[in-house]
């Protein structure tokens, strides 16, 4: 088997300091950079959202962040403007070593769509173009790590079992927001879909 290790937006507005910190978000980073030489495939995925994108509380007017709405597409938490096409919020964490990336993903760059997944947006059907990629390069193990284990991290990992890969969530090269029993919750969905989580 081919393996890939998949890292999910390890980026400043996710560290310490940023617009949407998650607690630890830097902690995983020297650990993630000593894993990416064991791997075939080294794929970085960037949050990339065009100004005044719809799943920001400030597109809402009176709604504030972490406050859920409707969307088209299904529930939606409105979150802290963040990871803004071009800002430094929105680059990859300076320790992160983004060298050995054969790919760099961006996802979220819809303005009226927000996407969680290294696959599709979160009207679970339009696609990013990474399973294409992987299948064109043979790639069939996949291991993610990253931010935030509850979202990003969990939406990849289920729709990466779905589509057939063989997946693995490293728990301790990931970092969780738990926002009202969210990873808990996000452990119990990635076990069903029948990811690995080590």
């Amino acid at each position: 088997m081919s393996n890939a290790l998949i890292v999910i937006d390890v980026q400043n507005d996710f560290c310490p300091g940023g617009a949407l910190a998650v607690t630890g978000g830097d902690d995983i980073i020297a650990g993630i950079n000593a894993l990416m030489p064991q791997f075939e495939a080294v794929i970085l995925t960037q949050d990339w959202h065009p100004d005044g994108h719809l799943s920001f509380a400030s597109s809402h007017a009176g709604r504030a962040p972490f406050e859920m709405t409707e969307m088209p597409y299904g529930p939606q938490v409105l979150w802290p403007d963040h990871c803004v096409q071009g800002t430094q919020g929105a680059a990859f964490h300076q320790a992160l070593a983004t060298d050995p990336a054969d790919l760099i993903v961006r996802k979220g760059f819809n303005p009226a769509i927000d996407s969680y997944s290294a696959f599709f947006e979160n009207d679970h059907k339009t696609p990013t173009g990474l399973e294409g990629y992987l299948r064109t390069r043979g790639l069939t193990g996949l291991t993610l790590v990253g931010l935030a284990t509850d979202f990003c991290v969990n939406y990849s990992a289920q729709d990466a079992a779905r589509l057939g890969f063989d997946v693995t969530v490293r728990q301790d090269l990931c970092r969780a927001i738990d926002m009202d029993g969210s990873l808990d919750a996000a452990r119990a969905a990635m076990r069903q879909a029948g990811v690995t989580l080590a």
